[in-house]
């Protein structure tokens, strides 16, 4: 499923609280801007194939320092080979830390993996992440997701890269009273397994980002950073700092448990995709947390 197919479909609950303790802390502390920032290519997803340079360039002039790719029509290398598409971005100023990539695919064929890993080493990523597991109807089945993470990380470390995945709701939504997310960060083996929070699904299921950061803040090295608003009971994405996400508290939050890396992800725009990425990457400019 395409998760702008996924979006629409989605249920939308109440915005996840920040603890009292969470927030006083916050206060107290320095202020703090995210230099550099980044941006998740899916955002511009229908524009890439045509001209994937001319994009890239178009969001490195609007002050995209850092892109993740995903696995597109022409590959999360874009039509290129690891070396150039390094030597491009290295000429814009920007640097590609990580992709989405089949994992499913690469799960089920050892080759098609070292293929994948042998492209990220080239471009000089660091990261590979999953985007997309699905939910899973039973905690048996979940264990077949946690055991294939296990097993496609240990393979991605021995390469020096870094293996993850990237959440949306569902696995923030309770089965038999609990979190499919908590029983993946429980049940992988944090030497070969890392996570990427999505700051946006998060918040829409209620679940509380402080409270999930205190516990598990150390297991999370990314996060994409998307805004939402409720229409007619659902969650729909808008530009930064339009939505219902706190990004001031959200953010330092992330920061403080050691989140490394923050990028800008938006699947739907109220004008157009360039338009909604630029400012978003104004926001986050301007934003001091």
């Amino acid at each position: 499923m395409e998760r702008r197919d996924f979006l629409k479909k989605s249920g939308f609950l109440t915005a996840g609280a920040l603890s009292v303790s969470s927030l006083s802390a916050i206060a107290a502390a320095p202020k703090k801007v995210i230099d550099p920032f980044g941006v998740q290519l899916f955002s511009v997803r229908s524009l890439l194939p045509d001209d994937p340079k001319g994009v890239m360039t178009k969001l490195a002039e609007m002050g995209y320092k850092q892109f993740e790719s995903f696995q597109g029509p022409k590959g999360f290398l874009w039509g290129m080979e690891p070396k150039e598409i390094k030597s491009f971005l290295d000429g814009l100023g920007v640097k590609m830390v990580s992709t989405h990539f089949d994992f499913k695919g690469a799960a089920a064929d050892p080759e098609k993996l070292k293929q994948y890993i042998d492209m990220a080493q080239g471009a000089g990523l660091k990261y590979m992440i999953c985007p997309w597991i699905g939910p899973q109807k039973t905690w048996d089945e979940w264990k077949v997701v946690a055991d294939d993470f296990n097993k496609v990380g240990e393979q991605v470390t021995k390469s020096g890269l870094k293996f993850g995945y990237h959440n949306h709701d569902y696995s923030f939504k309770p089965l038999d009273g609990k979190l499919p997310q908590d029983y993946l960060l429980e049940n992988t083996n944090p030497k070969n397994v890392m996570f990427e929070l999505d700051l946006c699904w998060i918040d829409v299921t209620g679940v509380s980002t402080a409270d999930h950061l205190k516990k598990y803040g150390k297991r999370y090295e990314l996060c994409h950073v998307k805004d939402y608003t409720k229409e007619n009971g659902k969650p729909v994405q808008n530009d930064l700092g339009k939505g219902s996400v706190d990004f001031k508290k959200t953010l330092r939050l992330a920061m403080d448990s050691g989140i490394k890396y923050f990028l800008v992800e938006q699947e739907e725009y109220p004008e157009s995709p360039l338009v909604s990425l630029a400012n978003d990457a104004q926001y986050m400019k301007k934003l001091s947390v």
